[in-house]
């Protein structure tokens, strides 16, 4: 059966999506041909020029965000808002991202042709026949991949012998149809648009809100045209339980590729591990998320030594201000010389009396590892209360590491709280404000 991987797009939050490909890899699933759409593009080139899901990820946390934009020429900005042709070109895109990322155009037109070649295309917009043209790998350059990322009023178009090439996203941010096109017996859809019934104010937050309407009703209709086809396939959605930070936060370092990847990692394994060999109904839910409750964001580092190597443990924690129905989540990674960076699954906040516990697993030499991290709250009599909170162990696989922290994590992860599920300044400061030493042992003694 012929498989495809389909990309949406999600602007610089496609850094998720490397860790979908490396919990896919790990499942040992291939696919026969991949597509990007707007930021999907990314991935897609990454893949398609040969670079490895492991090389995915390290070049995603190299890369600097502020790379994605680029000036327009000094003039242009002199015409006023009314004349402006966008805020910025692709030339960033094209000389630093792409580089970075290993994106290489001509190795993508030359890995397409050849036995057993991976299918690629790649969805661009050509604004005067307003088409989307999904371009062959075996034609495609990089003008016309940074061109499918121009997003209007962000971006520039291309414009090449007389026709203009822009961001496909208003017609469509996934083509399941050319999967279909091409024979594909079963979909893998990796979406992370946000699809959350959540309406926020302010133009941002509602352009994004015409992108998700727009994306969901082309996939919609993708749907619709294969049923009304009698065209029978497997589809299966990898997708975040809630909507991923936008791309400001992610420009303003409010969020990290190393989170997101992270994040994407731990999606993809709660959905392979659950899945249906069946796939999922096509319609609105197989994407559809939920709004977090208000709490908090935050990154927790620490550091030991594991066999006289440096040892790392990294966990993006969300926090809510408000009892749940279900613990506190994280998701991160170990870093360690013998196996590299290992990203963690399953990855939940218990409360032991005075003691949290992150409780995880990893995937290490093929096999799975529990992992559990304990730190104390609590605050012995006399003046040490920095020694009792920058304190932990790892167990690991009959392991146990002490773990540190040094001053620069403890300000790395007051710089990272970040609220979440909050909307407007006074919902946001006050779930900051609740973040305290003595406001955080509180909250856990709620759960």
């Amino acid at each position: 059966m012929k498989r495809s991987l389909v990309l949406a797009g999600g602007g610089m939050r496609v850094a998720w999506q490397a860790g979908v490909v490396k919990a896919l890899a790990e499942e040992g699933i291939e696919f026969q041909h991949i597509d990007g759409t707007s930021g999907g593009i990314l991935t897609a080139g990454m893949m398609l020029s040969g670079v490895s899901p492991e090389e995915m990820c390290r070049r995603w946390s190299d890369v600097d965000v502020k790379d994605f934009s680029s000036a327009l020429p000094f003039a242009d900005y002199v015409k006023g808002p009314w004349s402006l042709p966008a805020l910025g070109d692709a030339d960033g895109i094209l000389s630093k991202i792409f580089p970075a990322l290993g994106i290489n155009a001509e190795t993508i037109r030359a890995r397409a042709t050849g036995r057993g070649a991976v299918e690629g295309s790649f969805n661009v917009v050509e604004f005067t026949s307003k088409q989307c043209h999904a371009i062959d790998a075996a034609h495609i350059d990089a003008g016309l991949m940074a061109a499918g990322m121009s997003l209007p009023i962000f971006l520039e178009p291309l414009r090449r012998d007389g026709k203009i090439w822009t961001d496909a996203v208003w017609v469509r941010d996934a083509n399941v149809g050319e999967a279909l096109r091409r024979g594909a017996g079963e979909v893998w859809l990796i979406w992370c648009i946000g699809n959350s019934p959540y309406w926020g104010d302010g133009p941002l937050e509602q352009y994004v809100h015409m992108i998700e309407m727009s994306a969901m009703g082309a996939l919609l209709a993708d749907f619709d045209a294969a049923a009304a086809a009698g065209r029978e396939f497997v589809l299966h959605v990898i997708r975040p339980e809630h909507p991923l930070p936008l791309d400001p936060e992610f420009y303003l370092g409010r969020i990290d590729a190393a989170t997101l990847i992270g994040m994407g990692y731990r999606d993809a394994r709660a959905y392979l591990d659950a899945r249906d060999l069946g796939g999922l109904a096509k319609d609105a839910r197989c994407t559809a998320m939920t709004e977090p409750l208000p709490g908090v964001r935050f990154n927790d580092v620490l550091h030991g030594e594991l066999d006289g190597q440096p040892l790392r443990f990294r966990a993006a924690v969300v926090m809510p201000s408000q009892p749940g129905a279900r613990p506190p989540k994280l998701s991160g990674y170990l870093d360690h010389p013998r196996f590299g960076r290992t990203f963690l699954a399953d990855g939940r906040v218990e409360v032991i009396g005075d003691d949290i516990r992150y409780r995880a697993r990893v995937r290490l030499d093929g096999r799975w590892q529990d992992v559990a991290v304990t730190r104390s709250l609590h605050d012995d009599p006399g003046p040490d209360a920095w020694p009792d909170i920058r304190n932990a162990r790892l167990e690991m696989g009959g392991h146990v590491v002490e773990l540190t922290m040094d001053l620069g994590d403890v300000a790395a992860l007051l710089a990272s709280v970040e609220p979440v599920g909050a909307h407007g300044v006074t919902e946001r400061a006050q779930a900051v404000a609740r973040f305290t030493v003595n406001g955080f042992r509180e909250l856990l003694r709620r759960y």
